[in-house]
């Protein structure tokens, strides 16, 4: 699987979560995953915008789409 996101995203977010080296491996199962999730909330996204009559996509819709496929609530107190 190709992945969208740079090998330098990654590692980023590896430094940001603490770690001190990476490897290779570990990032692209890491983008791999936000590749695979991030398409799956796209479409669930874009699913829910329809349902509401609108052709934007908006960041409600992403928010419930994460609820719903990750079970997790991104509401401001969890930031």
């Amino acid at each position: 699987m190709e992945v969208e996101f740079s090998y330098a995203q990654i590692y980023r977010i590896f430094k940001k979560g603490g770690a001190e080296r990476v490897s290779d491996e570990a990032i692209k199962e890491l983008a791999e995953f936000f590749e695979m999730y991030g398409e799956k909330i796209a479409a669930q996204a874009a699913e829910l915008a329809a349902h509401a009559g609108r052709k934007t996509v908006k960041a409600s819709d992403v928010k419930l789409a994460i609820k719903n496929i990750l079970n997790i609530n991104l509401s401001e107190e969890n930031r």
